[in-house]
């Protein structure tokens, strides 16, 4: 259930992902929080320079590895702007990362995106699910997800 805690951090999430708008890049930010409620780390997207790679969700995976023990990644959270692709989702899965509590889904993105013209990405969108069945997943969220909707408008001048 998606309470007032998870709202604020997935607000953070898109103001992190307009930061990477506005730096000329695809608009996704996440924050990776503490069971305790602790902001631990935080990025936005930065595939503009041409690695494909380096998505938020992934940069947080990798810090988490380095920086956690493995019981506290499992009763972590990742707040993120859109669904992981299924490239961040296994590396989620992989590292023992606990609960995603995303505003916009792989789904939502694909029809903004079709409906704007642009090109599909060369990756299949998947639900984080199929990739990491046993996982607590939770979005979209209604009002936040067109808020991202609106990034990816301003993206793509549609």
């Amino acid at each position: 259930m998606i309470d007032a805690n998870d709202q604020a951090h997935l607000k953070r999430c898109i103001e992190l992902a307009e930061e990477a708008l506005e730096a000329g890049d695809e608009p996704f930010g996440s924050v990776l929080v503490s069971a305790e409620g602790k902001v631990l780390a935080e990025d936005r997207n930065r595939v503009a320079a041409g690695d494909q790679t380096r998505h938020p969700e992934f940069a947080l995976v990798r810090w988490a590895a380095a920086n956690m023990a493995p019981d506290d990644r499992a009763r972590a959270t990742v707040y993120t702007s859109g669904e992981h692709c299924p490239m961040c989702a296994a590396a989620h899965g992989w590292v023992g990362l606990g609960r995603i509590v995303y505003a916009s889904s792989s789904h939502q993105l694909r029809t903004w995106l079709e409906a704007m013209g642009v090109p599909p990405a060369p990756v299949r969108p998947l639900p984080i699910q199929e990739v990491v069945p046993d996982l607590e997943v939770e979005g979209p969220v209604a009002g936040l997800a067109e808020q991202v909707q609106a990034l990816h408008r301003r993206r793509h001048k549609a």
